[in-house]
């Protein structure tokens, strides 16, 4: 493909090629073409104009593809533009003539095409050039038009649109021509030709101003017409046009329009023609309907849905501010039209109205609106509907009968009431807290307005009220409970009006679903009120008749919302639910048969509407409440079950004999029992009755023709595979219309609505719930249980192949039957049973229904899953192999293609390459079949599966597969978008199966690359959205692959450009891309779409100009709903920032400020708490004021959220990733002053900034951004606390914002802030105070008074009037209340001694104040709380012993939600109290305050008044002691505590703060079994944890337990003394450990456990102390240099420290419980050594224990061991190489040792390597010690050593008889005399010359070593001589 990169086409290299290849040159010609024409030289462009043009003319006669004939038409127009275009008239001739040739044959047809698409794009480009032309081009276009086929008109449609866009105004004189033909394609068969004649209407009315004026009726009636019958694409693209022309009528663009005489049409005539479209569909608006008058409705729900989109884009267009200003009158408008009743004629026809309003609605209010307008939008909803329900209310008092409100009336006014509902409920839950101002307004009185309308006749609006009132308490979790007493109050006030039960009733259940989105809950006791309204409705419900079903519903009801609050609410009511089961069912089996025998219709009704609803609940509990479900319950709960059960086989007879009156509560009964039984495992209720029974039942349901009414599209999409899906087109994958888009896929019951299942409106969910009619849902839930009952039946599957069931139904089925079987892992069975599931499944292969296929190949792959049998697997595929050779209708070859590569995909290694080319093969055949796009379409997306799945197998076709796939890219018209599609997973498949292969650089890899990249260039210039979401795919795959192959340049651009499309899919694909190219190529994605905004117009989103790819990525997120697609940009962002924020910084910080300020929410929450004295200090803060100059407007308090979070990371990125300066005031400055680059920013530069978003978040109304606000205050306050600021020394840089913390604090105080954001503010108030910024103490009283007040709030506790959430929330905030206090207390409690220098400025008397005038209330909350903590850690096994009434802050029904917020803080708590019983002393002082209203605990830790309770100061003070020691020491040993160092630094600080006061330690020190235990916890954590603080904070309590044993040895010995007295001390007896064992035992030993702790610090630091351990025998090198940093140097001495204590707590007869003691002398030496060498030359030069060393030293010398001699003279050479104070002396004094002990080894010869070893050890300790002499003196002690090395040498006799260590020692002697001679001539010489003995022994020896060495070199040169032989050998001929 390089050859095809030229100006010129090389036509010599393509004529070379095959016509396939052929094909893909050209492509890649052109598209290279395409990039270098702008780039290229314009004379060198006009110079071979003449041969390109006549190149490209003949590509343009050579039939080209569709992709080819497009980028053909770009190339020949871009030439003209770019070069010479006078003769562009002679190519439009061109064209022309062959636009009218009459050759129709197909062979033709491709260059017609390609004239038609060239005449587009010269005119397009070249514009008004062509003037002159343009009549005679679009007569004959429009002529051509008339008689072509679906291409033609296509291609023409496209032409005529680029026409239109280049000539402009100049092609006013055709527009009517164009209009009249375009009319006509409008409404073609074709489905892309009317998407291609929107388009070019599109265009058209730029400038045709009779399209929205005159004509605007005409073409809204031809819209209508165009939207029955279309497809999703042709609805996007009609919608487009008419909203588009609707939105120009009202609000034209044109001030053309008015001098034309046209008018501007109102919003009211608009919304007149989409109505009269809505409710008549395409028929003419002026004459009658004959629908009209018989009453029915014609309209189908294409046209309704596509008249829905169309009113979305006339609202979009017109913008968000005329939306905010006309809204009111669109309300109007849009009710009435819900309101027709025309509309709603059937229930499915009021759904889909429903729905078509409401997605109105929730599209523009939801996407297009601010907050603020959100606001004022909800508010005129609010009082839309309070005007609805006050008329229906007046007409239904109205006493005249004749003008009294109808039953139509009454159904009018529901539609308007619930979509109003929904939709104001849905503004609502996503404006969250910052719609708290919606219910303070009393001009609309929203929840008055709401909860009226709960007394609405119809169930349908009681429901949507019931569901707007749970928004509200999600968005609000504070009016949970308020709703939840005020529906409850008027449910017992009104419990003789129907509509009060059953609507407040619902309410009630709604409000209690909420509950699962909001974490701060509801209190625990609206639990109990619920379940007593439940019981008392349900045990009313028969005293009156009237309202008894509504009485009997509203029970189960709240019982079934009940379970929702999960099982630690539901356990304390579990009893009576169960009782109430039981009484809602028969006792027995008889009394069922008793029963049938009285009771009317009536009667019957209300019993089987109570048992559904039982039923309803027990299902509600077994889905939330598992836990609960102890074999006794399941037990309990199957009696009524059974009855149940029983009456399945009764209901027959009732509907016999009650007729219908029954029968709609039947189905619904019915379905609770399906239900409640696929949930509960088939084993506890299994037996041969009750399975008959169900079995029998629902053989029934599924088979009776009046129950098979499930929509296909409800029961077989979660049957087929996800992937196969996309084969059934968009209807079925995510698009931004789905929820008006799915109502075209429900069979004749329409789509689902809240009241076909009152019970929903409890679940989990987000989105309104939409149940299907309980018939649909009873078919679906029958097939739904017999799947799951199958596997533990004895009846085959044989069985239901006999039934009288659609294939629709009977497919389904039998896959549920296998999915089952598969699941719980048992087998199919004999071949009875395989053969009817496999005679289903293959049928249905070949079923009409494309749906019912799909599910047919994963059932059938899944039964070849589970009979697991290779047999079987190959006997399906040569199935499928011989009903596709053989077959010739479209539906068997996609089933059966379908299947095969279904099989694949869950038994992919089955099959041998032989079948794998086979597969392929078909597959390959079947793909090219051009007779029928939808065989192509099945067989591609089937070979793209088994590309996936085949594995290695398959690279021996990929090549092949590439071509096929790049043949058909090139030729398929683009009509056929579903093939390309399928074409796209091929490529993707083929790309993942090559993987890390592309990134070679061999010449086949390069070419099927370079196919990839000409694959992905085609489909990304494919109309269809999800082909070139494909496209974007398959190039984010080749980047992983082969990053450097991906031209990002040309890639990022198209990914801005598509950023903001229409289509979901494809923005899914391109911020999927994105999110991959920025994890390592952020910067480069950042610079090429700002180069795309630089270079391209101005139709750019305007965002990425001004604040480039991140800004238009923040834009998105605010726009988007898509929960993955949101998920995605924001990781997106998130990688970016990584990867650039650090050397952007002023950018991302910015950008971040600008989305913050992005909000039209009004004012700050008010800050107003302080008095008026201190307010005129914060004028200074900063106010959030809106700032309208910003990028983004209005932007979403999620958006808003993200972008404080980015804060949060990016000082985080600073921390971790960044310079020093960033955190360093002074350093930054000195940076920006000498740096070469002066943009560089640092951190600490925009701390003012970062302040200022703090401040604006937590002064936010929305609580979300509150605590991601003061999160980030807090992170700010931690990272730049302890900066200084440079001009002001002794002051730090955040104390000039100390008013501006204040004012960000105190909103989080006052009495209505969630207990969640008062919890972190108390965290950030902790840490300001404790952060040393504050020294003033005015300003540090400001913050002070905040947590003070908190602690006000503490002390009420319980006897707080209202609680407006869960229990745990209070223990939340008042644990959160105590550890900010208590980190505040730190400061000032902790001993000066202990102080750090940074906390010393805080110890001031005004300062402590602060504190002590609470610390009494404190201390006992504290101590409160850590008891609290205790009871809730107490093993399981202990909960019988726990108060029945719970802690003091916790209550026993939320004991669990309180246990995680008691773990969060215990341990700041913990310090705090044991450092208040450190400043008390342990002396009790009554000093509680009057005030402290609540009980502490409920033993008051010991201080209880009771007399019979009493406990004295001792007692007291040892319980609270034990407290703190027990919970210390728990923690310690617990394996879990590896992530939390601050706690356990916390347990450590609290022990030694304990240690530091006498009593204390005295009690430990008398308790010897405490002492040891705590000693052991503490040898675990030295051996567990590495931090240095921890270490030396472990060594220092030792020392303290220590200390505590030796004042309790004194105060012994004391007593002893003054008891026996003064005349009789000398018999005293000695005291302390070992007097009564007679030694130290381990495990009981206080001594011995400090020994092993300190042995371990030791050898850990120095493991030369114990070779052995060190795992080295030697004890490594003994000439090592030890090096210690100065924390391990503060362990060694805390170690040494306590070992020198031991002593004095041991008595005399006190030794270790071993035998024999032996002392290891090396180890002695070792530790000898280091002492030398490490300790200071004051300690060391001491003379005593200088003398006492060297004697030491000297001893070692006379050691039998050579083991000791060797590692002796290595510590001597470590020693004698040391600094000259310590070596001087040991040399003087071992030198003489040395030398006398090496002088004697010539009369002892070694006679093993351990002596030889020590022998060398000691000639290398003497060698330094020569060495280590000045040199003066070095002569002589060569003079020493060198007649030494000579005794060492051996004569020619005696060396060859001596032993090998002998001749070794020889052998090193001389080496060493050879190496030391030479160095020391003068002094050898001398020597040789005194002393001629020596010289001879020298002599023979050299002489000797000579001739050894030449002997070795003969030897090795013999065989060098013997070639021939060798030759002999290798020779074997």
């Amino acid at each position: 493909m390089e050859r095809a990169h030229s100006l010129l086409l090389n036509e010599e290299a393509c004529s070379q090629l095959g016509e396939h290849q052929r094909a893909e040159f050209v492509f890649e010609w052109l598209r290279f073409l395409k990039k270098l024409l702008p780039a290229a030289d314009r004379a060198d462009v006009k110079k071979n104009q003449k041969c390109l043009v006549e190149q490209l003319t003949g590509i343009l006669i050579g039939s080209p593809g569709p992709p080819t004939r497009w980028l053909l038409a770009h190339c020949l127009a871009l030439l003209y533009r770019v070069g010479d275009s006078l003769t562009s008239s002679h190519t439009v001739d061109r064209c022309n003539d062959i636009i009218r040739s009459k050759d129709d044959s197909p062979s033709y047809l491709p260059t017609r095409l390609a004239a038609i698409a060239c005449l587009g794009a010269l005119y397009e480009q070249l514009g008004r050039l062509l003037v002159n032309t343009f009549k005679e081009t679009l007569a004959n276009l429009l002529k051509a038009i008339k008689s072509a086929e679906s291409q033609g008109r296509y291609e023409i449609m496209l032409s005529v649109e680029k026409i239109l866009r280049g000539l402009g105004v100049s092609a006013v004189p055709c527009h009517r021509d164009i209009y009249k033909a375009t009319r006509a394609c409008l409404t073609d068969r074709s489905m892309a030709v009317r998407c291609a004649a929107a388009k070019c209407l599109l265009e058209l009315q730029r400038e045709a101003v009779f399209l929205w004026t005159s004509e605007l009726e005409n073409v809204a009636t031809l819209c209508f017409r165009a939207f029955e019958s279309s497809n999703y694409d042709v609805r996007v693209a009609i919608s487009k046009l008419l909203g588009t022309l609707l939105a120009t009528a009202v609000e034209p663009k044109q001030p053309t329009a008015h001098r034309q005489g046209s008018r501007r049409s109102s919003l009211e005539e608009v919304m007149d023609l989409l109505t009269g479209g809505f409710l008549r569909g395409g028929a003419g608006f002026l004459r009658a309907s004959g629908d009209k008058l018989k009453g029915t409705s014609s309209v189908s729900k294409d046209i309704r849905i596509g008249i829905t989109q169309s009113c979305v884009v006339f609202v979009s267009c017109l913008g968000g501010v005329w939306l905010e200003a006309n809204f009111s009158a669109l309300l109007v408008l849009l009710m009435e039209l819900v309101s027709q009743t025309r509309a709603t004629q059937t229930p499915a026809d009021a759904v889909c109205c429903r729905r078509c309003i409401s997605f109105i609605l929730r599209a523009t209010l939801g996407s297009l609106l601010g907050e603020k307008a959100q606001i004022a939008a909800a508010k005129e909803i609010c009082l839309a509907i309070g005007k609805q329900k006050r008329a229906v209310d007046a007409a239904m008092c109205d006493g005249n009968v004749e003008t009294r409100v109808t039953t139509t009336d009454v159904a009018a006014s529901q539609h308007v009431l619930v979509c109003a509902l929904l939709e104001l409920g849905s503004l609502v839950q996503g404006l969250a807290s910052t719609a708290a101002s919606l219910l303070t307004d009393t001009s609309t009185a929203l929840l008055d307005t709401v909860i009226s309308v709960l007394l609405h006749p119809s169930v349908s609006a009681r429901l949507a009220a019931a569901w707007c009132l749970r928004c509200v308490a999600v968005a609000l979790p504070s009016q949970g409970a308020v709703l939840l007493d005020r529906c409850a109050e008027r449910l017992n006030a009104l419990k003789s009006c129907p509509e009060a039960v059953a609507g407040y009733s619902s309410a009630i259940a709604a409000l209690l679903g909420a509950v699962q989105h909001c974490p701060l809950g509801i209190p625990h006791t609206k639990g109990n009120v619920v379940m007593g309204l439940a019981e008392d409705l349900l045990r009313s419900a028969t005293q009156n008749s009237r309202i008894s079903i509504q009485r009997t519903q509203a029970g189960w009801l709240l019982l079934s919302s009940l379970n929702t609050l999960g099982p630690a609410v539901v356990e304390h009511h579990l009893p009576r639910m169960l009782v109430l089961w039981r009484c809602a069912f028969p006792p027995s089996i008889r009394d069922l048969d008793m029963e049938l025998r009285r009771g009317d219709h009536f009667t019957w009704q209300v019993t089987l509407e109570g048992r559904a609803g039982a039923l309803c609940a027990m299902k509600s509990l077994v889905i939330h409440c598992r836990d609960l479900l102890t074999d006794d319950v399941i037990g309990r709960l199957l009696t009524p079950l059974a009855c149940a059960v029983a009456l399945l086989t009764k209901v027959p007879t009732l509907i016999k004999s009650y007729g219908n009156l029954i029968k709609n509560t039947s189905v619904v009964f019915r379905l609770r029992v399906y239900e409640i039984l696929a949930l509960l495992p088939p084993k506890t209720y299994e037996g041969e009755k009750s399975f008959g029974i169900v079995l029998k039942q629902l053989v029934t349901d599924i088979t009776g023709p009046e129950n098979v009414v499930c929509s296909e599209l409800t029961l077989l999409p979660p049957l087929c595979h996800s992937d196969d899906l996309a084969l059934l087109g968009p209807a079925l994958q995510d698009m931004d219309q789905h929820y008006i888009e799915e109502q075209l896929q429900g069979s004749s019951v329409g789509g689902g609505t809240l009241e076909y299942d009152t019970f929903t409106i409890c679940v989990k969910c987000q989105d309104v719930p939409a149940p299907l009619p309980p018939p649909a849902a009873l078919t679906t839930a029958a097939i739904q249980l017999f799947g799951v009952i199958f596997p533990h039946i004895i009846v085959p599957l044989r069985y239901t192949h006999s039934l009288c069931l659609p294939l629709l139904l009977l497919t389904p089925l039998s896959f549920l039957c296998v999915q089952h079987l598969g699941s719980s892992r048992v087998g199919l069975g004999p071949e009875e049973v395989r053969k009817p599931a496999l005679g289903l499944l293959v049928g249905a292969l070949e079923s009409s229904n494309p749906l019912l296929r799909c599910m047919a190949a994963e059932g059938l792959s899944r039964l070849v899953q589970v009979v697991n049998d290779p047999a079987f697997t190959v006997s399906m595929t040569l199935v499928s192999f011989d009903k596709l050779k053989t077959a010739r209708d479209a539906v068997t070859r996609t089933g059966h293609a379908l299947a095969l590569g279904s099989l694949y995909r869950y038994v992919g290694g089955i099959s041998s390459p032989q079948h794998l080319s086979a597969c392929v093969g078909i597959l390959f055949t079947l793909s090219q079949d051009s007779t029928s796009p939808e065989v192509q379409r099945w067989a591609l997306h089937s070979l793209s599966m088994v590309i996936d799945h085949a594995g290695p197998l398959y690279h021996g076709h990929v090549e092949a597969s590439f071509t096929l796939v790049l043949r058909l890219l090139l030729s398929i018209p683009p009509t056929h978008v579903e093939v390309h599609q399928s074409l796209g997973r091929c490529l993707n498949a083929l790309v993942t199966t090559l993987g890390p292969d592309l990134q070679g650089e061999g010449q086949s890899v390069s070419a099927l690359r370079t196919s990839c990249l000409v694959g992905c260039a085609v489909m990304q210039d494919s109309p269809d959205c999800l082909v070139e979401a494909q496209a974007i795919s398959c190039l984010q795959q080749l980047h992983m692959f082969a990053p450097r192959h991906v031209n990002l340049a040309s890639l990022v651009p198209s990914l801005c450009v598509n950023l903001c499309s229409s289509y979901l899919s494809l923005r899914r694909a391109v911020v999927a891309c994105l999110r991959q190219l920025a994890q390592k190529e952020a910067l480069e994605v950042s610079e090429h779409a700002v180069a795309l905004v630089k270079d391209v117009s101005s139709s750019t989103d305007v965002t990425i100009k001004e604040v480039g790819l991140e800004g238009a990525l923040f834009s998105l997120l605010d726009r988007e709903s898509d929960p993955r697609l949101c998920q995605d940009i924001q990781e997106t962002l998130v990688h970016m920032m990584s990867s650039i924020a650090t050397g952007k910084l002023a950018h991302w910080l910015k950008l971040c400020k600008d989305v913050l300020s992005a909000s039209a929410g009004g004012s700050p929450v008010e800050t107003n708490q302080e008095e008026e004295g201190e307010r005129d200090d914060d004028a200074s803060v900063f106010h959030t004021t809106s700032e309208s100059s910003g990028p983004f407007t209005n932007l979403r308090w999620s958006t808003r959220v993200f972008a404080v979070e980015c804060v949060c990371r990016i000082i985080a990125l600073c921390e971790s990733h960044g310079h020093p300066a960033h955190f360093d005031m002074a350093l930054a400055q000195e940076h920006r002053l000498h740096e070469r680059n002066p943009k560089r920013y640092f951190l600490v530069l925009h701390l003012a900034a970062l302040i200022r978003m703090a401040f604006m978040a937590a002064t936010d109304h929305s609580d979300k951004l509150r605590l991601s606000g003061l999160q980030t205050l807090l992170v700010i306050i931690r990272k730049f606390a302890a900066i200084p600021e440079p001009e002001f020394p002794g002051h730090v840089i955040l104390e000039q914002y100390q008013a501006n913390v204040g004012a960000a604090l105190r909103p989080a105080f006052t009495a209505d802030a969630p207990p969640d954001v008062t919890a972190k503010a108390c965290q950030v108030c902790s840490a300001w105070i404790a952060s040393g910024v504050v020294s003033d103490l005015r300003d540090l009283r400001r913050v002070h008074q905040l947590l003070a007040s908190s602690l006000v709030k503490v002390q009420a506790g319980k006897e707080v009037p209202s609680q407006l959430y869960n229990e745990g929330t209070s223990t939340m905030e008042t644990l959160a209340v105590l550890k900010a206090w208590a980190e505040v207390s730190h400061c000032w409690l902790i001993p000066v001694q202990a102080c750090h220098p940074s906390i010393l400025a805080f110890k001031r008397p005004g300062l402590l104040t602060l504190v002590q005038t609470d610390l009494a209330t404190l201390s006992r909350l504290w101590l409160a709380a850590l008891q609290d903590y205790v009871l809730l850690t107490l093993p399981q096994d202990y909960s019988a012993q726990l108060p029945a009434t719970g802690g003091t802050f916790y209550t026993a029904e939320t004991a669990e939600q309180a246990r995680p917020h008691y773990c969060s803080s215990w341990a700041p708590i913990l310090h705090a109290t044991a450092l208040w019983l450190n400043s008390t002393g342990f002396i009790m002082v009554d000093d509680s305050p009057a005030n402290l209203s609540r009980p502490v605990t409920p033993t008051s830790m010991g201080q209880s008044t009771s007399l019979a309770s009493v406990k004295s100061p001792e007692d007291i003070s040892s319980d609270r002691l034990h407290l703190i020691l027990g919970i210390s020491v728990e923690f310690l040993c617990s394996p879990h505590s590896h992530d939390q160092m601050e706690n356990i630094s916390s347990c450590l600080q609290a022990l030694q703060a304990l240690l530091e006061v006498s009593w204390p330690r005295s009690k430990v020190g008398n308790d010897q079994v405490l002492s040891v235990e705590l000693l052991s916890v503490l040898h675990r954590l030295i051996v567990t944890r590495e931090a240095p603080g921890v270490q030396l904070a472990v060594l220092e309590l030792v020392r303290q337990v220590v200390c505590a044993a030796q004042e309790h040895v004194k105060e012994k010995r004391h007593s002893a003394e003054v008891d026996d007295g003064a005349a009789e001390k000398e018999t005293v007896p000695e005291f302390g450990e070992g007097r009564d064992t007679g030694g130290l035992v381990p495990g009981r030993s206080l001594v011995f456990g400090a020994l092993e702790l300190c042995l371990c610090v030791l050898v850990r630091k120095l493991p030369q102390l114990s070779p052995k351990l060190a795992g080295s025998p030697s004890g490594g090198q003994g000439g090592s240099s030890l090096s210690l940093s100065d924390s391990d140097c503060r362990q060694v001495a805390a170690a040494l420290a306590i070992l020198s204590d031991l002593p004095s707590i041991c008595s005399p007869d006190g030794k270790p419980n071993w035998p024999n003691p032996v002392v290891d002398e090396v180890s002695l030496l070792t530790a000898l050594t280091i002492f030398l060498l490490t300790a200071s030359p004051e300690v060391t030069t001491a003379q005593p224990l200088q003398t006492r060393c060297i004697d030491k030293f000297k001893a070692s010398l006379e050691s039998k061991d050579p083991v000791v001699l060797s590692r002796s003279y290595q510590l001597m050479m470590s020693v004698f190489q040391s600094k000259t104070g310590v070596a001087v002396p040991f040399i003087q004094g071992l030198g003489s040792c040395v030398v006398g002990h090496l002088q004697g080894v010539e009369r002892r010869r070694p006679q093993s390597s351990k002596e030889l070893q020590a022998i060398q050890d000691g000639v290398r300790a003497l060698e330094s010690l020569v060495f280590a002499a000045d040199e003066m003196h070095r002569p002589q002690l060569v003079a020493i050593l060198l007649p030494i090395l000579i005794s060492f040498l051996l004569d020619e006799n005696a060396l060859s008889s001596a032993p090998a260590p002998a001749r070794t020692l020889h052998e090193s002697a001389l080496q060493d005399l050879m190496r030391i001679g030479p160095q020391h001539s003068s002094v050898f010489k001398a020597l040789m010359a005194s002393s001629p003995h020596m010289k001879a022994r020298l002599e023979a020896a050299v002489k000797g070593n000579q001739e050894s060495v030449n002997a070795k070199a003969t030897q090795l040169q013999v065989p060098s001589k013997t070639s021939p032989s060798i030759q002999l050998k290798t020779n074997f001929l």
